[in-house]
């Protein structure tokens, strides 16, 4: 880990939720509990389901098969739910109140002033993660983003990801993930990418080095001054 250069890929690919910025509004939260309600008539919470480093798809089916919903019957609403849950956020946009990591707007603008290719790589539905980049203030920044409305698996989200990057910069580009959980070090070691881990969601620095990331820091003020 000692030898490894943080800064030396040619794009860097980010997770949203934990990584990039911390959601303080219920806006996404609701839609979940709505469209479930919707289009299955059930007012369960997602609250006791794992949401960090899962995806939205994921998220969705562990609530509905903990509520006994038939595996077919799930896949056969999702396009329903998806499509209520990005349209409520759309609606409820206004309510998003993103807040950013530790210097992350720093970090972001530093390698997007060098060159640096920046895209995302999120559990989140396509349509409501462009949406929380666009409350951030960060969407400007980010060329392109992989989300879960095709890909359920974080491991094929990344693989989207670095796919895409290499495609516009060559297949020898040199990628980087940046995350926050344990589910992002597992996808990008599947992926055979480095990655950077942030303690900047729920797993504190010493949960996130047990996993093996690459480099490891508090926040992207610390991973800064390591330039």
């Amino acid at each position: 880990m000692t030898s490894f250069t943080w800064s030396a890929a040619d794009a860097f690919l980010f997770d949203i939720d934990g990584t990039l910025l911390n959601s303080r509004d219920g806006v996404h939260y609701w839609a979940f509990h709505n469209a479930v309600r919707r289009y299955f008539l059930i007012s369960s919470k997602i609250d006791d389901v794992p949401v960090h480093g899962n995806t939205d798809i994921g998220i969705i089916r562990a609530v509905l098969t903990r509520e006994g919903v038939p595996e077919q019957e799930v896949t056969d609403r999702l396009p329903l739910i998806v499509e209520h849950m990005c349209a409520e956020v759309a609606q409820n946009k206004n309510g998003l109140r993103p807040e950013l990591c530790p210097s992350v707007m720093d970090l972001v603008r530093s390698l997007h002033s060098a060159g640096k290719l920046l895209g995302v790589v999120s559990g989140n539905l396509e349509r409501i993660g462009w949406l929380k980049l666009e409350a951030a203030g960060l969407r400007p920044y980010f060329s392109f983003g992989c989300f879960s409305d095709r890909r359920e698996k974080r491991e094929e989200i990344f693989r989207a990801g670095i796919e895409e990057a290499r495609r516009r910069l060559g297949t020898g580009a040199a990628v980087h993930f940046v995350g926050d959980t344990p589910s992002d070090i597992a996808a990008a070691r599947q992926v055979g990418a480095p990655i950077i881990a942030l303690a900047t969601g729920i797993f504190p620095h010493h949960e996130l080095m047990r996993h093996g990331p690459d480099a490891c820091f508090s926040c992207c003020t610390e991973l800064l001054a390591a330039t």
